[in-house]
């Protein structure tokens, strides 16, 4: 992606597992150089080793935890730097369960590593990339983004996940949209059910050891996400739902929605007026 024809470098949020993992791994081996964030320094210390050795990357790693401001701030800095060509918003806590139950300092977590970091961190790497006339964001979301009234049970509670991944795609359908016509791409990819360690814990604390697990419950496979995403990336498309067959369920959402916008004008309607 590097306007000279070299791989530029990519910064890889939630880098220690799952997706984030993965993309690190796929990324390496197409001859980028890597910033690895995530709050877990020994995995990250061990994915970094296994990258050099495996591909010959070259991989940096940045511990943070984005729930803090402090930390947004120490990736924002190396977001902006020149050599930047690709990030990947893939943090993310889930913070699951009742509404009225979750601690509303969890929820807060969840906010700010969903939403509040990939936004930042998003408008750090922006105008550098129109600037060098290179770039792209990808922020991972999750099908749970459309997911609103179906109700919980075999889904997670998710209230407030569900909310910060249906902003992340509103906003990223968005700034695609304002972005157009400009050498940088943005996209959302919204996976289902994925075999991580993913719902093994909540968010409060990163999931214990070295190596990575799966949750009991399966799902596709994070190399399966990662592939849909990049080839989504390089045909140009802004949602990328990597177990949907149907392309042109996207475009039907455009034209719903654009129906709902018919409620724009000055009159009221109908059912709202008092009898």
């Amino acid at each position: 992606m590097a306007g000279n024809g070299t791989a530029g470098t990519a910064v890889v949020t939630g880098a220690s597992s799952g997706i984030g993992a993965e993309y690190a791994a796929r990324l390496a081996a197409s001859g980028r150089r890597l910033v690895l964030v995530a709050r877990r320094a020994d995995r990250l210390t061990g994915l970094a080793r296994r990258l050099r050795e495996d591909t010959g990357a070259e991989a940096e790693t940045l511990v943070a935890d984005l729930a803090r401001a402090e930390d947004v701030a120490r990736v924002a800095e190396r977001v902006v730097a020149e050599d930047v060509d690709l990030l990947v918003n893939n943090a993310g806590i889930n913070g699951y369960g009742p509404f009225a139950e979750v601690g509303p300092a969890l929820l807060a977590k969840v906010l700010d590593v969903n939403v509040v970091a990939p936004t930042a961190l998003t408008r750090a790497a922006v105008p550098g990339m129109l600037a060098r006339g290179r770039g792209a964001v990808v922020n991972v979301a999750s099908l749970l983004a459309f997911a609103g009234s179906l109700p919980p049970e075999p889904l997670p509670y998710r209230a407030v996940y569900a909310g910060t991944k249906g902003y992340m795609v509103t906003f990223t359908r968005t700034l695609a949209a304002e972005l157009a016509g400009t050498p940088v791409r943005v996209q959302v990819v919204c996976p289902g059910l994925t075999a991580t360690e993913f719902h093994l814990g909540a968010g409060e604390t990163p999931v214990a050891g070295e190596r990575q697990r799966v949750h009991d419950d399966g799902g596709m496979p994070a190399a399966d996400v990662v592939t849909a995403s990049l080839a989504a990336l390089a045909a140009g498309e802004v949602v990328c739902v990597p177990g949907l067959e149907d392309a042109g369920a996207v475009d039907r959402l455009a034209a719903v929605e654009l129906g709902l916008r018919q409620g724009s004008g000055a009159s009221l309607a109908g059912r709202y007026r008092a009898g």
